[in-house]
């Protein structure tokens, strides 16, 4: 029997350091991603110091000189470069220090700026201070508004800049002098790498709490935090990197509090094993799209159109009988099945036959139209199904004056995939609140209704029944187009009808979905691509995500 259920959370990792060491330039790709919020990130690092015993100031000089390894890759020119290392008082100065030390050993032309006195700078900042001034590299101070602007241009004529100010630690808007650097810095036209986070970003909120540094390279440290990777606050980190500072994974993994994992490529391809030289169809699941109504047949035809690419064995479209000439002349290679009708759109009487059939999975909603008979029959679906189901666009609208009907079970998980309108629909709220609160909007519905959420949209989230939840960093602005949302349902119900699991199908599919859209930006750029396009890349983007090609061997 097939296990329908959430996936276990990941055991702790090893505790002597181990992960993956690929570089996160632009990618996030260590092998399970979790995104810590401020309160987190500080019991990360009290476990890794009190419990592993790795000193503070040994995290301090790894975080300094990973920013400086991403400079040097991110910046080709970087060591006939001037650059200037804003520093607060704090430890995030701290990592600026260090940041402009390994700088000075590179023979790199480096001046540090301290916002603030060299007297308030305590602790481990305060002994990253001293070995710099110890090396003869100049510190200067910036007390006050007269003395940043008697320096700054100074500051400006350097070529990049490092905002070392603030890091996860900031809860209240910048004000008075710090504001006016961050003012003038983003004004300066420089480039920026920022330490952590671009300062004035709060690590625990995806809105900016007030003005922040416009950076083009972020070098985080240990893991992602939350206003690096949701909107709109992720549009200030620029090109993301996550360094490695000798926090175990296991210290990561073990801080209590929310579970929000970004997908990355480590993370999801080892669930895509090679096909067994005997396999046939029959292992690889019967995918039931209930989709179509008169006007909507490419709704249906893109759904089973992505299933199919998406691995399914079997693929049958049961879809009203006047639109059946039409979604069989879309593809030849899935079946379809006639459904009693209305006037173009199914008939209340249809929810018994699609019952009948046999499936291991059912895709309801694509294009169904609105009509009272297909809120029935979706509704009657989803009570009765005893098999997973994947409900999307007419088939949410179906409940939006029924919400209590919309439920998962055991026996017949649920998963949803509203765009913010739907989803706005579907809680009661304006579609600016869920747009600004998708987190806790995904996780509150997903948690009430015991159903998986995927909440589309720029960093699509993914939330579980049981808590979890995952933001997905693949996909473009050219998938604002009709029809990718379809491809999407197709997408799914394909990955769970083949790995049984749901939430690790569908986790997968939203980022081999994500990835096939990047690939169709790159083919047909983000303006004239079309969900066909994405569909058809489906199969490339699983190759994009295992590495693996397809041998061909003869035989004399």
């Amino acid at each position: 029997m097939r296990n329908w259920g959430a996936s276990p959370r990941p055991p702790p990792p090893r505790l002597d350091g181990t992960q993956a060491k690929e570089s996160a330039r632009g990618t996030l790709l260590s092998l399970t991603m979790r995104v810590l919020n401020s309160r987190q990130m500080r019991d990360a690092d009290r476990r890794t110091i009190e419990e592993i015993g790795i000193p503070s100031i040994e995290l301090m000089e790894n975080a300094g000189r990973q920013v400086v390894a991403e400079m040097e890759a991110a910046f080709e020119r970087l060591a006939s470069m001037r650059v200037a290392v804003l520093c607060g008082k704090g430890n995030n100065g701290g990592d600026g220090f260090v940041v402009a030390r390994t700088l000075f050993d590179k023979r790199i032309h480096v001046r540090a700026f301290l916002v603030g006195q060299i007297a308030e700078v305590k602790g481990d900042a305060k002994t990253n201070l001293d070995r710099l001034r110890t090396l003869g590299a100049e510190v200067v101070e910036l007390p006050d508004v007269r003395a940043w602007t008697q320096h700054r241009p100074n500051i400006f004529e350097s070529e990049l800049i490092v905002d070392a100010l603030f890091g996860t630690g900031l809860n209240a808007p910048l004000t008075g002098l710090m504001s006016t650097v961050v003012a003038d810095v983003n004004a300066s036209g420089r480039p920026v790498v920022a330490v952590d986070l671009p300062s004035g970003l709060s690590a625990d909120s995806p809105e900016p709490i007030g003005p922040a540094i416009q950076a083009r390279l972020t070098v985080t440290l240990a893991a992602p935090k939350i206003p690096l990777v949701l909107p709109p606050a992720d549009a200030l980190a620029g090109t993301l990197a996550v360094a490695d500072i000798g926090i175990p994974p296991a210290a990561i993994a073990a801080v209590e509090g929310p579970w929000i994992e970004v997908l990355t490529r480590d993370s999801l391809r080892g669930r895509i094993p090679p096909r067994a030289a005997t396999s046939h169809k029959g292992d690889y699941g019967h995918v039931l799209v209930v989709a179509g109504s008169r006007g909507k047949t490419g709704a249906a035809a893109l759904s089973a159109i992505a299933a199919l690419r998406s691995g399914a064995g079997l693929v049958t479209v049961a879809t009203p009988a006047s639109c059946l000439p039409i979604v069989a002349a879309l593809g030849a290679e899935y079946m379809t099945e006639p459904l009693d009708e209305s006037d173009g759109t199914i008939a209340a009487s249809a929810a018994d036959r699609i019952l009948e059939l046999t499936a291991d999975v059912i895709a309801v909603g694509p294009g169904l139209g609105q009509s009272t008979s297909a809120r029935a029959v979706v509704q009657a679906v989803v009570a009765r199904a005893r098999v997973p189901l994947v409900v999307d666009a007419d088939g949410l609208n179906a409940f939006v004056n029924d919400i209590d009907r919309l439920k998962g079970r055991p026996d017949a998980p649920v998963v949803i995939t509203p765009h913010p309108g739907e989803m706005a629909r579907l809680s009661g709220r304006s579609i600016e609140a869920v747009q600004a609160n998708r987190l806790e909007v995904a996780q509150a519905f997903a948690s009430s209704h015991q159903v998986f959420v995927v909440l589309k949209g720029h960093r699509t989230v993914i939330a579980s029944p049981e808590g979890k939840t995952y933001i997905n960093m693949t996909g473009n602005p050219g998938m604002a187009t009709g029809g990718t949302g379809d491809v999407l349902t197709g997408a799914i119900s394909a990955w769970i009808a083949q790995l049984g699991n749901v939430e690790q199908a569908t986790t997968l599919a939203v980022y081999l979905h994500g990835l096939a859209g990047d690939l169709a930006a790159a083919a047909e750029g983000e303006v004239g691509m079309i969900a066909g396009d994405v569909a058809k890349r489906l199969g490339a983007a699983v190759l994009e995500l295992t590495g693996r090609r397809q041998r061909v061997s003869s035989k004399l």
